[in-house]
């Protein structure tokens, strides 16, 4: 598949694997997609209705957890020039909160501390360093672009990294002890999938600078499914004006757009968006096609498809999570919890409970990744997939090969808000592979 200029930009799936790192433009993407700026996209989470919908997770009966306390640790970033994370920050600290105040983890408190590496490589070694030498059982729940700063050295010492939401760097796609609940780039392949299942006939794709990881896998999908890219716009991350992508985007008669943009720069192309006036449908990420980068531009924006790792967090799956935060007082209109990094974390903390309620015996680093490499059924109630610990996907993409949740969601916006279209989840690993099943 060519761009507009003629050249081919991404050579193979291997060599943009490789450029993970060195294209920190991508950062745009995630870290809006984790839910790091303020925002009201979680205002409608239902808090009110949480105590209703939890039902059997009452605290007042419950008997305080005793015994020396489980540690572990969350590393994200919390102080730096560019996203912070707070919210993954916050949902570590409730989920602790909630989780003791209902006996704790097999009887024992969790211990949560949480490492702020600063953006800093060198500081997300320190936070590794401090892992191993504060017995941490695991680090759970996480979110770094330097996490190969962080898995070896854990890994030497058989602490696991559990649960991250959305990764993105070769040991978390390879290391034996990352264990990623999130997908990262599945869901813009499964935006493709949708497209296609909606009739559309002429798709345009357009990737934010520094994102190329995400097309490979869009090339095989679209290319299965029987259609190639009309054209691929490489959208400048930090452009005052999108005027010009977005007439692009919508030439050579598309229907439909694969949008893979961070929350911030969609803001600015959906002004652009609403100001040419196109009628052509958009399909984007979770966390970043959302009510943020929508509000304005509501009239331009309904329609469009949401596709995501998670199902919102209105759904019933959520239904403690949405406790949790009310419990913990934290006001959901100042962070998007509705969010990659805020669910992802949740769901993290509940698959680490889960699997840490197995072991017999003491609870140890060594004791979790066992465990937790023998775990063959990891049911979090419709948050994802049922996830198989013991099988890697080693006849999927190369270098992804822990990559256990390839399925997505989706939802919708209707007049500027987020509206759930779906909660079964469905499995695009054979499309990102070029294999249409």
């Amino acid at each position: 598949m060519k761009s507009s200029d003629g050249t081919r930009p991404f050579e193979s799936h291997s060599r943009s694997f490789r450029m993970v790192i060195a294209l920190l433009g991508a950062l745009a993407l995630v870290a809006a997609a984790c839910g790091g700026s303020g925002s009201d996209a979680a205002d409608d989470t239902g808090s009110s209705d949480a105590a209703e919908d939890a039902g059997s997770t009452d605290a007042s009966t419950a008997e305080a957890p005793t015994g020396e306390p489980l540690k572990v640790m969350t590393v994200t970033t919390l102080n730096a020039a560019g996203p912070t994370y707070q919210n993954i920050a916050n949902t570590a600290n409730a989920y602790a909160d909630y989780i003791n105040a209902r006996g704790g983890i097999a009887g024992r408190p969790l211990e949560v501390t949480v490492c702020d590496e600063q953006f800093d490589p060198a500081v997300a070694t320190t936070c590794a360093r401090e892992a191993v030498d504060g017995g941490m059982v695991s680090v759970v729940g996480s979110f770094t672009f330097f996490a190969e700063s962080i898995v070896p050295v854990i890994a030497e010492s058989d602490i696991t990294w559990f649960g991250p939401c959305c990764p993105i760097t070769p040991s978390e796609l390879t290391s034996p002890h990352s264990f990623p609940i999130g997908n990262q780039p599945m869901y813009a392949v499964g935006a493709i999938k949708k497209a296609v299942d909606d009739g559309c006939l002429n798709i345009n794709a357009v990737i934010i600078e520094g994102a190329e990881i995400f097309l490979p896998p869009m090339e095989n999908a679209i290319e299965a499914l029987g259609q190639t890219f009309g054209d691929i716009v490489s959208l400048p991350a930090t452009a005052q004006d999108y005027s010009a992508e977005v007439a692009q985007a919508t030439g050579n008669g598309a229907d439909c757009i694969i949008a893979i943009i961070g929350e911030t720069p969609f803001i600015t192309w959906n002004t652009a968006w609403s100001q040419s006036g196109t009628e052509v449908r958009q399909y984007g990420p979770q966390g970043n096609l959302n009510e943020v980068s929508a509000a304005g531009n509501e009239e331009a924006t309904d329609g469009d498809v949401v596709a995501g790792m998670y199902p919102d967090i209105s759904t019933a799956p959520w239904s403690e999570y949405r406790l949790a935060l009310e419990e913990a007082g934290l006001d959901t209109s100042e962070l998007d919890y509705n969010s990659l990094g805020g669910m992802g974390t949740w769901a993290a903390f509940v698959g680490f409970t889960q699997i840490a309620e197995t072991i017999d015996g003491e609870i140890t680093a060594a004791s979790f990744f066992e465990a937790a490499s023998n775990t063959a059924s990891l049911d979090l109630d419709g948050m994802v997939p049922v996830l198989d610990f013991t099988q890697e996907w080693t006849d999927g993409l190369e270098g992804y090969q822990r990559l256990f949740n390839r399925s997505v969601v989706f939802s919708t916006l209707e007049n500027g808000k987020i509206v759930p279209l779906t909660t079964e989840f469905e499995d695009v690993g054979d499309l990102a592979t070029g294999n249409a099943g």
